[in-house]
């Protein structure tokens, strides 16, 4: 079995996720562009609705305000950057590649 490092793992993931947002945002547009009629599948369908978000904006504030250091906290946080350190070497079946229908193509 291959151990694999936290920090490989990490990285592996985290492409997976940006490949899996992708297709998701894909899949959104396409189903936004078809017509009602169109947005049911086998086992799923779909309701697609617009919703008015109602949100905050601090630019719109007056600069004495925004500027003021009285209106403002600070705390710490953490984050982990990921780098390649060497050309990547792929593992046996990573990534996962999926054809059109979703299926893995291992």
């Amino acid at each position: 079995m291959h151990h694999l490092s936290a920090i490989d793992e990490l990285a592996e993931i985290r492409a997976e996720i940006a490949r899996l947002k992708h297709r998701e945002a894909a899949l959104r547009k396409q189903i936004i562009a078809s017509p009602p009629g169109g947005r049911t599948g086998r086992w799923h369908g779909v309701a697609v609705t617009d919703h008015l978000i109602r949100s905050f904006d601090p630019a719109l504030l007056p600069r004495t305000i925004r500027d003021d250091p009285a209106y403002w906290r600070e705390h710490v946080q953490t984050r982990i950057h990921i780098h390649a350190i060497q050309p990547r070497c792929a593992r046996p079946g990573w990534p996962i590649r999926r054809g059109d229908g979703g299926a893995a193509l291992h």
